[in-house]
């Protein structure tokens, strides 16, 4: 590129990341499908967790559909078709999935409701290939990492208002005295939802995001030169194994956490919604800090920016939880709990490696108090996961790609193939609760913050090896 791109291109950015936010919406409603269907359909904790299960696996097989078509073309497809056309045909084939809930409701079949989000997922999984480098690419390649990283805190607004937004679709406001579930009343906030696919795929392929954006080459100082594939680096594989178990276990920890609230602390189903708002919004609150460097601040106003911005977005669940009509009072201590978060972040220096060993050592901290305790101190436990899970993805991501050169974009593709990990974890976290109990279940993601806590100390050897260090903190002015 002749001209360097220097700031962030916002006319572009904004509308890009809509489609983040859909990802968010989706995926944080099913949090409060999975007590509807399990009541609506009389089935196990296992069986609920087939929700997750088929809208994750759908991230895997869009990715090998990708590949295969890609191979048949002997071009990559997005290459081919073109960035906007891409995300127009994702969101086109999500509305299809949206589609199906009409007649899966009037059916009461669960088979094509889960087919409905199955297909909704591949949608999702283009447009994920699209998006994300797009991010990346509308402006300097600096700041990169930070866009996307402010696309994650917009995703995140996504799942902090979707449960709530679904379950008063289904349930009515909290006030309401009715506490029967219908499976009819899931079919209209869905096909309204696959009606906005529809407008923004039209948005998308009218604005000025470039088709085929100018992206960086890839960085060789990491090459040896000798390996044919990604596979080749242990960083990768590793980190491979690291995305499924942390998609893992931010899934299944707020998946099964309806179950036990209303098992294990009396809690209604259409009372869950802003507890699983308030899990999701941890994410939001975490991503929001680390969106920061997106800006361009001096040293000073960013230092204070990361205090104000988990706070700012903590603000944004109290005010949507507020329109909603739900009681704030017992929300307010969590504001304590964000100090933690800022706390680590602080900690970890910028270095990717230490941030993702802090807050992976706070995550098994926080399930086993969740575990071992009861009532709202359980509860809060258990959504602070939420903040300790809240930049695992940049981290892991960058650590499992460093290095790779040449084979950058295949090593990126292996990682978004792990996404499935959202929907394997949290059935195997239900299985493990059919026979041990709900709350003892949770071991199952302390099982996957040790792997990725070790992830973090092992990787850090095997990039020395390569004469890769990682000692440099992220700058905060750019």
């Amino acid at each position: 590129m002749t001209n360097k791109q220097t700031n962030t291109q916002w006319a572009q950015f904004v509308p890009l990341v809509t489609v983040f936010f859909f990802w968010g919406f989706v995926a944080a409603s099913n949090d409060i499908l999975i007590p509807v269907f399990k009541q609506a359909f009389h089935l196990t904790q296992t069986q609920s967790q087939f929700v997750s299960l088929a809208f994750y696996v759908a991230y895997t097989v869009g990715s090998l559909l990708y590949l295969l078509v890609s191979a048949i073309i002997k071009d990559d497809l997005i290459n081919r078709v073109g960035y906007k056309n891409g995300l127009a045909l994702g969101l086109g084939i999500s509305a299809l999935g949206t589609l199906l809930f009409y007649p899966a409701a009037n059916t009461g079949s669960f088979p094509l409701m889960l087919s409905g989000l199955f297909i909704v997922g591949l949608g999702f999984s283009l447009q994920q290939t699209a998006a994300n480098p797009l991010a990346i690419a509308l402006g300097s390649q600096e700041t990169g990492s930070q866009r996307l990283t402010l696309a994650g805190g917009v995703n995140n607004f996504g799942t902090t208002i979707g449960p709530l937004i679904v379950s008063f679709a289904i349930f009515g406001a909290p006030s309401a005295t009715n506490t029967t579930i219908s499976i009819e009343s899931v079919k209209i906030p869905y096909l309204i939802l696959g009606a906005a696919f529809l407008l923004v795929a039209v948005l998308l392929k009218f604005s000025a995001i470039p088709d085929r954006p100018a992206v960086p080459e890839a960085h060789l100082h990491g090459d040896k030169g000798d390996e044919t594939s990604a596979l080749q680096f242990p960083q990768l594989v590793m980190g491979m194994i690291a995305i499924f178990l942390y998609v893992g276990v931010e899934v299944s920890t707020a998946s099964n956490l309806p179950a036990y609230m209303e098992t294990k602390l009396g809690y209604l189903t259409k009372d869950i919604a802003p507890f699983i708002s308030l899990y999701w919004a941890s994410l939001m609150i975490g991503r929001w800090t680390g969106a920061v460097e997106a800006f361009s601040l001096s040293a000073s106003a960013a230092k204070i920016a990361k205090f104000f911005a988990p706070y700012l977005a903590f603000s944004v669940f109290l005010l949507v939880n507020a329109i909603a009509q739900h009681e704030l009072t017992h929300f307010y201590v969590y504001g304590a709990i964000v100090l933690i978060l800022i706390a680590a972040d602080i900690a970890s220096q910028g270095n990717p490696a230490k941030m993702l060993g802090i807050f992976s050592c706070l995550g098994i901290a926080g399930l086993i108090t969740g575990m071992s305790t009861t009532g709202m101190i359980s509860i809060y436990a258990f959504t602070s996961i939420g903040l300790f899970c809240s930049t695992l993805w940049p981290c892991i991501f960058a650590l499992a790609i460093k290095g790779l050169g040449k084979h950058t974009g295949q090593g990126s593709n292996f990682l978004i193939m792990m996404i499935m990990g959202g929907g394997l974890v949290s059935w195997t976290q239900g299985a493990v609760a059919d026979q041990i109990g709900i709350q003892m279940s949770y071991i199952v993601g302390v099982i996957c913050f040790v792997y990725l806590a070790f992830y973090a100390w092992k990787v850090q050897g095997i990039l020395r090896d390569q004469g890769i260090h990682l000692d440099q903190p992220v700058s905060l002015v750019h």
